[in-house]
């Protein structure tokens, strides 16, 4: 017994030392506020996407330098040295030393130990395709650039539409409070008339069940509140374990605000500018095969010192080191490579076709993108609008029949049916606020305005 009592002791005291080490090993958690600017401020500088896509630029400026250092000059040194274990043997014919004609005789040729030290220069003089390399750098870039801009475009956009849903998501709630507090008054007044007799037991029941509905309807959007804060977390590249406060609010007058422009511009669009700059990259390709069938130039030196010795004295100064050097200039004349020159250019000239097409493809895109999200748009307004009215004419309901029951002139179903109607026509009214949001920031969107 007293084994099995220490046994107990010691496992309770190890498991109390790993709850306070992992206590002390969890990260504290942090708060962050923001207004939805400075969300979207945040996912632009930290996002993963948004920070791979500054990578790839970053990729492509080493690219560039790899382009440029193909028209530099290109200078190696070299270092060697060679033990033969065996010297080589070559065969002389015996008649050089008086032999019979049409005989050899072996002969050992060089030294044990041979060193050869020097440098080499290349240089392009001439090559089209490196030159249009280097003309291509500037659009390589702006490619990487724009790429990185439409990824930002993407993030900023989704920050947007989730940041203000919940803060809808915040307003709703509030209204559900209210809800509530109204069920539970209405739920006392019911219960003192049921107690005084004038009331059945299943009116305060049916009441009950309507408070539990809110009840349930409020953990559900507080829930959802709590999902879409930890999806907006992640997004923002935020640690899970902190906390994060949304400041904005959202009326319907900002949703109506600086929307439905007539005017927009294709170039305002981050897709249209890239497809634009890979469109200058394909002339780019186009030209880099033309000029592949231009001669090429180029120049090369060399200079070498190489000694041979029978025992290793390299690094005596008494033995003699030979140089030889060399210049050199080398045009390379394309003459017939089978066709392949002229099947990359008119590969190149394809896909440079299907590239205009595309642009040509995009800006009916945005046509269509802008003309569907202003319909949207409006359809969206309208039935925010609407909504809102039904708001107002089911309170205008419910506070009337409410007058009607508290003077005894009303019966308990009245109310309880005016007041199902108030919340319906609160909830098709949120419903209605969270598809204007989407609407409006789709919409700008659309025109390169968000």
């Amino acid at each position: 017994m007293k084994t099995r009592f220490m046994k107990f002791s010691l496992l309770a005291m190890m498991s109390c030392i790993c709850l306070i080490a992992n206590a002390q090993q969890k990260t504290p958690s942090e708060l962050h506020s923001f207004t939805a600017q400075e969300a979207v401020d945040y996912a632009l500088k930290n996002a993963v996407q948004v920070k791979n896509a500054l990578v790839d630029i970053q990729l492509q400026e080493q690219q560039n330098k790899q382009i440029t250092a193909g028209a530099l000059p290109q200078v190696n040194g070299t270092v060697s040295f060679v033990d033969y274990l065996s010297i080589p043997t070559q065969l002389v014919p015996a008649e050089f030393a008086g032999g019979t004609p049409g005989t050899f005789f072996p002969i050992k040729f060089g030294t044990k130990y041979s060193g050869t030290y020097g440098a080499n220069l290349q240089q392009i003089l001439f090559d089209g395709q490196v030159f249009v390399g280097l003309q291509a750098r500037k659009a390589a870039i702006n490619n990487s650039v724009l790429t990185s801009e439409v990824t930002k475009q993407q993030i900023k956009a989704n920050v947007y539409k989730i940041y203000y849903q919940l803060a809808v998501a915040r307003r709703q709630i509030g209204t559900i409070d209210a809800n509530i507090a109204t069920y539970e008054k209405l739920l006392h007044d019911t219960k003192v008339i049921y107690q005084n007799g004038f009331a059945e037991k299943l009116d305060v029941d049916k009441v009950q069940v309507q408070l539990s509905n809110l009840e349930t309807q409020k953990l559900k959007a507080q829930n959802q509140i709590d999902a879409g804060k930890e999806g907006l977390k992640f997004l923002m590249n935020i640690p899970q374990q902190d906390s994060l406060f949304l400041t904005d609010t959202l009326s319907d007058e900002e949703i109506k605000s600086g929307i439905l422009d007539a005017d927009y511009n294709y170039e305002n669009r981050k897709e249209y500018q890239l497809l634009e700059n890979s469109v200058d990259l394909g002339k780019y390709n186009v030209k880099r095969y033309q000029l592949s069938k231009i001669p090429t130039l180029t120049f090369s030196a060399n200079i070498n010192q190489n000694a041979q010795r029978t025992t290793f004295t390299f690094f005596k100064g008494s033995e003699p080191w030979y140089t030889t050097s060399f210049m050199n200039f080398t045009l390379n004349i394309p003459i017939f490579d089978g066709g392949a020159r002229n099947a990359n250019i008119a590969t190149a000239r394809l896909n440079l076709q299907k590239m205009n097409n595309n642009l040509e493809q995009l800006k009916s895109s945005i046509d269509n993108d802008v003309n569907q999200a202003r319909i949207n748009m409006k359809s969206a307004i309208l039935t925010m609008d609407a909504q809102k009215k039904n708001i107002q004419l089911a309170e205008s309901v419910y506070n009337s029949t409410k007058l009607k029951y508290d003077q005894g002139l009303g019966s308990n179903q009245e109310i309880s049916t005016a007041q199902a109607d108030l919340v319906m026509a609160q909830n098709n009214y949120y419903s209605s606020i969270y598809d204007a949001i989407i609407a409006k920031i789709d919409y700008l969107t659309a025109t390169g305005k968000l």
